[in-house]
């Protein structure tokens, strides 16, 4: 079988086709960052119109690369929520049309359940596991069951850790995305020289905060500029103390974590996915905590992190082969937890 995917809720328009003997076909993903990174993030109405006139070439050049047609096809799945919702109406609306057409299953895909199993497709990872879901607008510790079973362990009170990076890389003047360049900067930077607070470490359970590590930072970059512009390595110091912080808390709450999953499952793997995933620092702490508790940890490749529609295909094949088809009266949604399914 064969489905194509497309996702468009942020900032990339992304189509790709995937069998069901977990063989990726194509997988187009066409960034938009020239249109936003003037100003430092992404603007919801420019993504929308961006997506407009992306989307049927993005479609044609997955169908081109996997070598087949419309014809071929056995299912359209797309994200049909969390997300913008200008992006999430042209991608629902295109995958709608096109199984209109076709007279083939429409599947709605939430985009957080194309995070939570792309494991399954990369590793073939089996249920239960404990998965942390770390992107620019969520921040999730969940454990996944089955396909639209999922128990929320804990998540962000305040913001999501992807957004504390491109926000400390927009306070730095490194551009956009942001994510990559404070990872890159931080290769040269000395992350013991700034100390940066540790926001809920030593608590029970395993939520996050990051609103007080965005201001620490903050603070920290104009207290340095009032004595003289900042220096190259001041910048390089800055990344690599942020990076380190946030590695620290996710020890903490991670830790946590294992033990709340450990009192109600016994499968021990341990799923890292969302755009944060890419970063090689952090998958190396997560790598060093799964270890010492004795689970097996899986990333998939960074290009399956980042957002793409190789994993909204493969969330649709999963329900596909449950009979999960959904009525082209789906409505795109704005916000969409996963513990709604």
């Amino acid at each position: 079988m064969r489905i194509l995917g497309i996702e468009s809720s942020c900032d990339e328009t992304a189509a790709a086709v995937v069998t069901d003997k977990r063989v990726i076909l194509s997988s187009i993903v066409q960034s938009q960052h020239q249109s936003h990174a003037v100003y430092g993030g992404v603007v919801p109405e420019i993504a929308a119109r961006c997506h407009i006139e992306n989307m049927e070439g993005v479609v044609r050049q997955a169908l081109a690369e996997a070598q087949c047609d419309f014809s071929d096809l056995d299912a359209i799945a797309a994200t049909t929520g969390p997300g913008l919702i200008g992006g999430v109406i042209v991608g629902t609306m295109t995958g709608k049309a096109f199984a209109s057409y076709l007279k083939k299953p429409f599947i709605a895909i939430n985009h957080l359940e194309g995070h939570a199993l792309t494991a399954r497709l990369s590793d073939n990872v089996s249920f239960p596991y404990l998965l942390l879901l770390v992107s620019g607008g969520h921040c999730q510790i969940i454990a996944v069951e089955a396909v639209g079973k999922y128990s929320k362990l804990g998540g962000t009170v305040d913001d999501a850790l992807g957004e504390a990076f491109d926000k400390t890389a927009k306070l730095l003047g490194l551009g956009f995305p942001g994510g990559r360049e404070v990872e890159r900067h931080a290769i040269e930077g000395n992350p013991l020289r700034f100390t940066f607070p540790l926001p809920m470490k030593g608590r029970a359970g395993c939520d996050f905060s990051f609103s007080g590590l965005k201001t620490a930072v903050r603070l920290k970059v104009q207290e340095l500029r009032q004595q003289q512009p900042l220096s190259k390595q001041d910048t390089a110091d800055i990344c690599a103390s942020f990076q380190y912080t946030t590695g620290e808390i996710l020890k903490d709450r991670i830790g946590n974590a294992i033990a709340i999953y450990n009192e109600r499952y016994e499968n021990k793997n341990l799923v890292v996915a969302g755009g944060v995933a890419a970063n090689l620092y952090l998958r190396g702490i997560l790598g060093e905590i799964a270890d010492k508790a004795g689970f097996s940890m899986f990333c998939p490749p960074i290009a399956l992190c980042t957002d793409n529609a190789a994993m909204i295909a493969w969330a649709g094949m999963e329900r596909l082969w449950l009979g999960l088809a959904s009525p082209l009266t789906t409505e795109p949604r704005a916000r969409w937890a996963l513990t709604e399914f």
